[in-house]
């Protein structure tokens, strides 16, 4: 069987998203890829995003290959599944120009969430809810009843899967790269200086030990789990031969593992940068120390709310106050060129005191963020929360008019559009 992973060439005008716009690795799709070699079959990865390729020349090479299941995601990278566009546009214009022969595969946050919906908007086939990493090969050989969180169209209407395919990130082979365009990827995730070099992002630990409010990781990416330290350091060597100067770790949470220590005495140990996203409360004096030493030169830290009260509103589970916080901002940044403290827009902060509190900490290096507005992400806590309910098939369109009209006046995030489409009309505007 012939598999082809597309990653789109994004397009992100009149969206609400708020991630990076700069091309990331497919990693999903990459692991995904070694999964359908191993079990016999044949897989081609295009990532029409790193490589600029237009909808006609993604066609053109699909329809040279003439695969059996054509397979696409519905959100840039792993990175972004946490945060993605809410908008179906891209994925639905992808699936419609794209081989209608093969069976129609989609992955990522939306069909999560909502498979039906996702089904219904895209017209795929095949929806695959939770981490496809394994579940995407099983298509082949397993019947699709079998498959953990695949849904499909039937005889009979949909067959929605209750469960959620949950990698066994221990089994993930080192990627080797070959074939991906690792030399273009010029973009250095979250590094706001002028240091040259290629960059690049993999993955140590999946999923969180916290339920943080806000934070859209339940139906996917949910449960922690670290790989094996041994494999990412030979990720690490790879990327290091082919050019690659600087690694973002894309896990929603680094450092809690009981390996993390020991990846980063590897990384001391050789030659390159590295960032990543993290709680601040994970770390004290010792082991930003190691940090340092390790090559980070960008580390972001969710904080949320400058007060317990917003912190513990928000489900953060944080166990030190807000003076032991910024002392520890402070001792991050002695060791580490960028530190940034990121907050969310919560009803228990002062706004004079959260602008005293950024004052304090721009003025010693610490890059203090504007309080964002938080989506409430179908899936979340914070959907269930503000709605009441589970998601049902119009969740995606429900949250993203709550967001709008809660901020259009309150104001977006200074990354965001400040004029955002309306959902409806964002996923109409396909050719």
């Amino acid at each position: 069987m012939k598999f082809a992973l597309v990653n789109p060439n994004w397009n992100f005008n009149g969206s609400t998203y708020f991630g990076c716009r700069d091309p990331h690795m497919p990693l999903e799709l990459m692991f995904a890829c070694d999964h359908i070699g191993a079990a016999g079959h044949e897989p081609l990865l295009i990532d029409a995003h790193i490589n600029n390729l237009t909808l006609e020349q993604t066609k053109r090479r699909i329809d040279a290959f003439q695969p059996d299941f054509l397979v696409i995601t519905t959100a840039p990278t792993y990175l972004f599944w946490r945060c993605p566009p809410p908008e179906l546009r891209v994925p639905i214009e992808w699936i419609r120009a794209l081989s209608r022969e093969a069976v129609q595969v989609v992955i990522g946050p939306h069909g999560s969430a909502t498979p039906a919906a996702v089904m219904r908007k895209t017209g795929c086939g095949v929806v695959l809810r939770g981490e496809p990493d394994q579940t995407v090969a099983q298509l082949a050989s397993a019947s699709w009843h079998e498959i953990p969180g695949c849904c499909f169209r039937g005889d009979e209407g949909f067959h929605i899967s209750p469960s959620l395919g949950v990698a066994d990130i221990g089994a993930l082979t080192p990627l080797d790269f070959e074939g991906y365009n690792v030399e273009a990827h010029w973009h250095r995730h979250h590094v706001f200086t002028h240091d040259r070099g290629l960059g690049a992002e993999l993955e140590y630990a999946r999923g969180c030990p916290w339920a943080c409010t806000f934070c859209n990781k339940t139906l996917f990416r949910n449960r922690f789990r670290e790989r094996s330290v041994e494999a990412v350091l030979r990720e690490v060597d790879t990327l290091i031969r082919r050019g690659v100067r600087y690694i973002y770790f894309i896990d929603e949470v680094f450092g809690v593992g009981k390996n993390a220590r020991r990846l980063l005495e590897g990384m001391a140990e050789r030659e390159i940068k590295i960032g990543l996203q993290t709680r601040i409360d994970l770390w004290n004096e010792e082991t930003l120390d190691l940090l340092g030493r390790a090559g980070c030169i960008s580390m972001e830290c969710g904080i949320e709310s400058i007060t317990e009260t917003g912190r513990e509103e928000l489900n953060k589970n944080c166990h030190i106050d807000t003076g032991r916080i910024n002392e520890l901002l402070l001792l991050a940044r002695r060791r580490i060129p960028w530190v940034q403290a990121n907050l969310v827009l919560t009803e228990k902060d002062d706004r004079r005191q959260i602008q005293a509190w950024q004052q304090h900490l721009r003025s010693r290096g610490v890059w203090a963020s504007e309080p964002v507005p938080m989506f409430p992400f179908p899936g979340s806590p914070l959907y269930t929360q503000t709605f009441g309910a589970p998601p049902d098939d119009a969740a995606w369109e429900r949250a993203y008019d709550y967001y709008t009209s809660t901020f259009a006046a309150k104001g977006y995030s200074d990354i965001q559009e400040q004029k955002p489409v309306p959902l409806k009309e964002l996923e109409a505007c396909t050719s």
